[in-house]
């Protein structure tokens, strides 16, 4: 009997313990800046041992910042997206993944300051599955608050200390020339 078990599963010895198993790795970002109004993307992406099946899930679900349950708010699943049950993201979280690519990212659509909270992806791909969902707190932010690019911030440093250091060339050079033809009419 064992032995038949075994031969059906396709799976070596089984002993006590053994996990058929394996969790899918799940990566995303801790914390996602959001402007108001605007669309951003909650990323998450996942190593899995096994080809990605037409059975692959994957689940995104919100839980209010200072709040304990959380809700389901997306669902995927056979290239079909199925919306979850919180009117406040109805028609604003759309799939923006490609499981083939182990991407399972969504965007959020015309970020609102209630959409702050905790974001938790899972990904199930038979016979992987996520242990424990990975959170990335998004924080949506009025459009001054957010952190200025730093190399936009030096690109333009550097661009206006070409310009400024040409300028004081072209003066240099206007001012040495008018005090040579000042000297050549006194003399």
């Amino acid at each position: 009997m064992l032995n038949t078990l075994r031969n059906k599963l396709n799976v070596g010895p089984l002993s006590t313990g053994t996990n058929l198993t394996a969790a899918i790795e799940l990566y995303a970002p801790a914390e996602v800046l959001v402007e108001n109004g605007t669309t951003g993307i909650l990323k998450c992406s996942f190593k899995s041992r096994e080809v990605i099946s037409s059975a692959a899930t994957v689940t995104w679900s919100f839980r209010p910042t200072g709040s304990d349950p959380g809700s389901a708010i997306f669902y995927y699943t056979s290239g079909k997206h199925y919306p979850g049950s919180v009117a406040q993201f109805k028609d604003r979280v759309k799939w923006a993944g490609d499981l083939n690519k182990k991407d399972a990212s969504v965007h959020l659509i015309e970020a609102q300051f209630n959409d702050n909270g905790t974001y938790s992806c899972a990904v199930i791909n038979p016979p992987d599955i996520s242990v424990t969902p990975v959170q990335t707190q998004l924080k949506v932010v009025i459009k001054e608050s957010l952190p200025q690019n730093s190399t936009a911030v030096i690109v333009s440093a550097v661009c206006g200390a070409v310009i400024g250091l040409i300028l004081i060339a072209v003066v240099t050079c206007l001012i040495i020339k008018r005090h040579q033809t000042s000297h050549e009419y006194e003399g």
